[in-house]
């Protein structure tokens, strides 16, 4: 069996070379996070890119068994921030030059959430003079939806998939046609066609999934050749059905080693994608968004979200920064991005590479 040092500086990993990574510990894992660095810093550069994000509404029509916001919870608050709240965040963006801004919400597909986030990125656009970029995060939709928000502005779009297994996926999402795994990946294609950067990402710890299903992820990752990803770990929450089998888990802190180990094995295997460090990291370890920068990240997102809000929209328990305002997360995100070694890349959209070569 081949060692870590080996694997690591191969060009090409077997699904056997990826669970070698994966499991990596001590030494190795040292090895592996050095390599990953080492392969970031060569290929993306040492900048970090703000996204500045805005989870403006946490009405959903999902029912999703691991998420807080599930359609089926009666205990959360439901909020839709206003059209001028959204536009101040990102106002707020544009003037400390992020570069970016994430909007985020539930899954919805009424007509209605249409046009709205249809004229929320037309505005973001005049307000900014076109400079701010916009990811749009809102789930599943028609290829007529994602194509008219494309030419109204938008130009990145984060779907994940969650789990890559469709077993696994049907045991975390309800089995009907709202909740459909074949739709899910039909979406990411539609994505791609109407031109969009395209980002996935898996959550990392659920109950029931195996180091294979891990290593499927990655290669699923490959082969539809996504151009950026948002991962993290499974963090349970105590109103959602998945709270039962939270027995089956893994402590949080091997959790979250996982999910290290998961950012640094994607970097190798695909170099010059985006990978963001996940909020859901420093819901386990308070550094844990800056040891993903040391690891292989290269995109953190600032939460924009009126605190007013923040408390609503959790997908799961512990969520960080609930209380911090805007210039506030700012300000502690510009002086831990420095400590790990690391500048932002201020006033830049921080486009993928794997994108733009692919144009």
């Amino acid at each position: 069996m081949k060692t870590v040092t080996e694997i690591v500086n191969q060009q090409l990993f077997s699904a056997e070379d990826l669970r070698v990574l994966l499991n990596a510990k001590g030494r190795d894992r040292e090895l592996l996070f050095a390599k990953a660095r080492k392969v970031k810093e060569s290929v993306t550069g040492k900048k970090v890119y703000f996204r500045g994000l805005v989870e403006f509404s946490n009405v959903c029509s999902k029912d999703c068994l691991y998420c807080g916001i599930r359609k089926s919870n009666g205990k959360v608050v439901r909020y839709n921030a206003s059209d001028e709240e959204i536009l101040e965040a990102c106002r707020f963006a544009w003037e400390k030059r992020f570069g970016s801004v994430v909007l985020q919400s539930g899954e919805l597909e009424s007509k209605s959430f249409v046009q709205r986030v249809d004229k929320l990125v037309k505005k973001i656009k005049q307000l900014s003079n076109n400079e701010l970029g916009i990811t749009l995060s809102c789930g599943e939709q028609s290829q007529e939806t994602y194509l008219r928000w494309f030419e109204s502005g938008a130009h990145r779009y984060l779907l994940r998939i969650e789990a890559s297994n469709s077993e696994l996926y049907y045991k975390i999402h309800p089995d009907t046609p709202k909740h459909s795994f074949e739709k899910r990946v039909e979406a990411l294609q539609f994505l791609r066609e109407a031109g969009y950067q395209v980002g996935t990402g898996v959550m990392i710890g659920l109950p029931f999934q195996t180091s294979d299903d891990l290593v499927n992820d990655l290669l699923f990752f490959k082969k539809i050749d996504i151009d950026m990803c948002g991962m993290g770990p499974y963090i349970e929450h105590e109103h959602t059905p998945l709270y039962q089998f939270r027995h089956l888990l893994q402590p949080k802190m091997d959790r979250f080693h996982l999910a290290l180990n998961m950012i640094a094995v994607l970097r190798l295997l695909m170099p010059d994608i985006n990978i963001a460090a996940a909020t859901a990291l420093q819901a386990i370890d308070p550094a844990g968004r800056e040891k993903a920068l040391t690891v292989g990240a290269n995109v953190i997102m600032p939460n924009l979200t009126p605190c007013e809000y923040r408390k609503e929209y959790l997908l799961y328990e512990d969520k960080p920064c609930l209380d911090e305002d805007a210039a506030l997360c700012r300000n502690c995100l510009e002086a831990r991005i420095e400590l790990a070694g690391s500048e932002i890349g201020y006033d830049e959209w921080g486009d993928s590479k794997h994108f733009l070569s692919r144009q």
